[in-house]
């Protein structure tokens, strides 16, 4: 059996909204029957794109995360609603049903992603649906899919095996899994969000006092006294390393070139960390 998932890459989101806008475009003020009551004009969007900042100083990086309805398996959405005011389709889709839901506020506070929204004018708790009835229409994907510029998320419809293959090949991840539920919004890049980095800037002072940034000097990071990665600093003296597990760890940076001497850093790592300039000698 096939099911639908929604794949979102971290890397390409640049925040444009058009997401956000073409969900509020299909549903603000329209009717879907069976699907969703009318979207109020008014109120928290049902996706959202959230902004995650790394570094500091010269070194900053910005992550965009967009977040909805997670279509998870084992809803506990759907074991709140317990009449069917929530359920989910075979093919995956969780649907609030706009009649059976009617003065259900309680099942606002069972999505432990808060997805689910309260629409006052209705009376009804309500979320995205996956534009579940485009696709029963025969349309291939949802506007949000449709719209996003930079190819930034994708809808597939495909078998559970396949999709936990392409999990495997992409890295993709879903958001903290909490209780039994299991997410069907994948993220691609997701480190950009939830790792750190440790960077910082390669240097010399020349004899005229000068300060010169100096390519091709080798860089090594030690955390809590093994070796964890090396590089070399790039054409302005820079040099990142990403990837690296939030938590806390203490970290050592050596540089030597064979020109112009070495450097040596060393300290505790709570966050993404620009170190500035590390002057060889």
């Amino acid at each position: 059996m096939k099911k639908w998932a929604l794949i979102v890459d971290i890397a390409r989101c640049t925040n444009c909204q058009n997401c956000v806008l073409a969900t509020q475009d299909e549903h603000v003020g329209n009717e879907h029957p069976g699907y969703s009551a009318p979207m109020p004009d008014e109120g928290a969007p049902w996706i959202t794109v959230e902004k995650r900042t790394r570094g500091n100083g010269s070194m900053v990086d910005v992550a965009y995360v967009p977040k909805t309805c997670n279509q998870c398996d084992n809803a506990p959405c759907v074991r709140a609603a317990g009449d069917g005011a929530i359920y989910q389709r075979r093919d995956g889709i969780v649907i609030i049903d706009p009649v059976k839901s009617r003065g259900r506020r309680d099942l606002v506070d069972s999505c432990p992603y808060g997805a689910i929204n309260w629409n006052e004018q209705a009376g009804v708790p309500q979320k995205w649906s996956f534009d579940a009835h485009l696709l029963d229409a025969g349309w291939s994907a949802p506007r949000c899919v449709q719209a996003c510029p930079t190819g930034a998320m994708q809808s597939e419809l495909m078998a559970e095996g396949d999709l936990k293959r392409l999990q495997d090949e992409l890295r993709l991840e879903t958001l903290e899994p909490i209780g039994p539920a299991v997410p069907r919004l994948l993220y691609r890049n997701m480190r950009r969000a939830t790792h750190w980095f440790l960077g910082g800037t390669i240097v010399r002072v020349s004899q005229h006092g000068g300060v010169e940034n100096i390519p091709g000097a080798g860089v090594e990071l030690l955390l809590d006294g093994e070796h964890a990665a090396s590089c070399l600093s790039g054409p302005f003296g820079d040099f990142k390393f990403d990837d690296l597990r939030p938590q806390p760890v203490r970290w050592e940076v050596r540089v030597r070139h064979t020109e112009y001497g070495e450097a040596l850093r060393e300290g505790m790592l709570n966050a993404s960390l620009y170190l500035g300039e590390l002057p060889l000698s």
